[in-house]
């Protein structure tokens, strides 16, 4: 049997399904965040979420303006995404929504946690079979991008070591922990000194659980299948919130070949599997391309197993890179004084620098823009080099093996050539921006191409958006993977102690399962279908609880269609329908008209008799509707039952306000004797 430490990775980078998980020694662990339908975790402001865009805040929000540093950690260190961030030199500006106060601001301490969000955490943690911890101690994790205010986030661990059941197998739950979510990012505006961001503070401090499951993913596949599982436990509780963007999904991938990256924004389930084949045909491609250019350089070979990397061998290789690729910076503006592209004479008009790096020896290697069997985009490293330069705030960058391109013509090409003596053998990346920025850009580039020699860096990613949806499945670097130095205790929240009785006190009132569910209301006179939307819809409480007196059905379709109305309001309007009073088409107007109200049974009827929904007389509509068959009595012989959806029609328009279903009845009946 092959060594899987030194046995080469098979597969074909352009036909991401096809890899083997197994083969390739596939790494899979799923991060769940969920928001909590309650008030915020450590303010009493109230949850609320406000639809609102950039060029829709009102005016009589307030506005503060910020700066974060990354500070040393407990240990004395800086965090390495701490570190990153504070370099791209950005402002932030907060939106002050109505639900933010001084808590949200950082301009007061915070209070102790919000009670609804730990006893939800707990239950969460009981249905994973998770141990709770003794005592609640809350960390602060240093989160410097601005999306808190206060520079760090607050997050307490709840449970540890449980299990969730899949379909393919158990998987293990290394840790449940309870968070505040972040601020929601409005704008970003390029500023003459760095990028300035606009927050609104709407959603900063919502309770969220954090799930961690064990690397137990054996397949892309089952990744989706275990998001779909956490999913269901989640909404098991019936305390969180629904919609987009009230569930994420992060996904921790590895090849044995390549190493561990964190994926975020994945929300929707049905792109996990191929967003995980994408990043293992990504890991694939350089792990090849690091052993291309350790050869190039006579250097040792990458082992196919991470688990056999010599750290003397990487740091001879490291060293090796960097003298290769030394930092060397010109500026090549006036190469470019005659190009026509509008791009580039925008910038430069603009006193924008064009700065150019040379990369020696990647002619060829930075890679075009080619798609795979499925019509995403091939891993090439010229588009890892551009994320670099984005990070810092550019829009991109323009490489040797893409040019000429864009307007930048040979003769640009040629120019740039001479003016940095570069061979056929070497590359290049030009960078047109603020000159501080084009240095700092041009700079994380260069780290990035250094890397290049080495297996992929552990980074956070972020799957390529545009439109609210998934471009390929392919995915831009965020920031490097945060270490241990971001977390340091949170000083300012006593700690909880979760005693016995209150876990004995969870266990013994956990919600009831889908299953439980399904059973439930297999007792009462609804649907197979209205049953199912029910438990899906998680209006099944609500239908139990004011059942009673009520007809199954028809309190069924009720509940269905007006979801978000007060059930008492709904149950009263149905038992002055069932009494006669009104007709089943005016239901739900007549519920919107209420809307926020509490009315009497008399009221309802009598605003149902003043508009014209009190139903005709049963005799009176008897009549009226022989009338309409015998004068189309030659249609309705031509016609016979065929003829009951055109005379319906006409029915209802003659009669106006009349209950569907005795018109119906009433027109059947006189269609038959007809036939007679």
């Amino acid at each position: 049997m092959a060594d899987p430490q030194t046995t080469e990775p098979v597969g074909d980078v352009d036909d991401a399904s096809a890899l083997s998980p197994k083969q390739l020694g596939f790494m899979c662990g799923i991060e769940v965040h969920q928001q909590l339908a309650t008030g915020k975790l450590h303010s009493r402001q109230p949850g609320v979420l406000y639809d609102v865009t950039i060029d829709t805040v009102p005016s009589d929000w307030k506005r503060f303006e910020r700066k974060l540093r990354a500070a040393r950690g407990e240990g004395g260190a800086i965090d390495i995404a701490a570190r990153f961030e504070s370099r791209r030199n950005r402002s932030f500006v907060y939106v002050q929504s109505p639900n933010a106060g001084l808590i949200e601001l950082d301009d007061q301490p915070p209070l102790e946690h919000d009670s609804d969000a730990i006893e939800i955490a707990l239950t969460v943690s009981a249905l994973l079979e998770a141990k709770p911890v003794s005592l609640l101690q809350t960390m602060r994790k240093t989160v410097v991008d601005g999306s808190n205010t206060s520079g760090f986030q607050r997050t307490s661990l709840i449970a540890t070591d449980g299990t969730l059941e899949t379909e393919d197998g158990p998987v293990g739950i290394d840790v449940l922990c309870l968070e505040e979510d972040s601020a929601r990012k409005l704008e970003t505006l390029a500023k003459s000194n760095g990028e300035q961001v606009i927050y609104n503070l709407d959603r900063l401090g919502l309770p969220l659980i954090e799930i961690a499951t064990s690397p137990d993913v054996i397949s892309p596949e089952h990744a989706k299948v275990t998001s779909m599982a956490l999913g269901r436990t989640l909404r098991q509780t019936r305390r969180v919130r629904r919609g987009l963007g009230s569930i994420r999904q992060d996904l921790n991938v590895s090849l044995a070949c390549g190493d561990r990256v964190e994926i975020k924004g994945c929300q929707d389930l049905n792109w996990i599997p191929r967003i995980i084949r994408l990043e293992m045909a990504r890991q694939l491609h350089f792990y090849r391309l690091a052993n291309e250019l350790r050869s190039m350089l006579d250097l040792p070979m990458l082992p196919p197993d991470r688990r056999s990397t010599d750290d003397e061998v990487e740091a001879k290789v490291a060293a090796a890179a960097e003298q290769h690729l030394p930092l060397n910076l010109i500026d090549v503006s006036a190469s470019f004084a005659t190009c026509d592209s509008k791009m580039v004479t925008t910038g430069l008009s603009s006193g924008h620098t064009m700065l150019c790096l040379p990369l020696a020896g990647l002619d060829g290697k930075i890679g075009q823009k080619s798609m795979d069997k499925e019509g995403s985009q091939m891993p090439r490293l010229g588009r890892e080099l551009a994320g670099a330069a984005k990070l810092a705030g550019v829009k991109g960058v323009f490489h040797s093996d893409e040019l000429p391109a864009y307007g930048i013509e040979h003769e640009h090409v040629d120019a740039v050539r001479n003016e940095m003596s570069l061979s056929d053998g070497d590359g290049f990346i030009l960078c047109l921006a603020p000159q501080w920025q084009a240095e700092l850009a041009l700079e994380s580039v260069l780290q990035r191409a250094r890397l290049a020699w080495h297996r992929i860096p552990q980074e956070v990613r972020n799957v390529v958006v545009k439109k609210g949806a998934p471009e390929d499945g392919t995915t831009a670097p965020m920031r490097p993977l945060p270490g241990g130095a971001r977390m340091y205790p949170e000083t300012d929240v006593p700690s909880i102690v979760i005693d016995g009785d209150t876990w004995a006190s969870t266990l013994a009132s956990l919600p009831m399962s889908d299953e439980e569910r399904n059973a439930r209301m297999a007792a009462y006179d609804v649907s197979a279908d209205q049953a199912k939307q029910l438990v899906a819809r998680e209006l099944d409480d609500i239908f139990v609880d004011y059942s009673t007196d009520l007809p199954h059905k028809g309190w069924a379709s009720v509940v269905l269609e007006n979801d978000e109305a007060n059930p008492v309001l709904c149950a009263q309007v149905l038992k002055v329908k069932e009494q006669g009073d009104i007709t089943r088409e005016s239901m739900n107007e007549i519920i919107d008209a209420f809307r926020g109200q509490t009315p009497t049974m008399a009221e309802i009827a009598a605003y149902g008799e003043a508009n014209g929904y009190k139903p005709a007389d049963v005799g009176d509509l008897a009549s009226t509707i022989q009338s309409i068959v015998l004068e189309r009595e030659d249609f309705v012989k031509q016609r016979g039952m065929g003829a009951m959806g055109p005379l319906m029609g006409v029915v209802m328009q003659t009669v106006g306000a009349a209950d569907g279903k005795v018109v119906s009845a009433l027109l059947r009946e006189a269609i038959q004797k007809t036939m007679e």
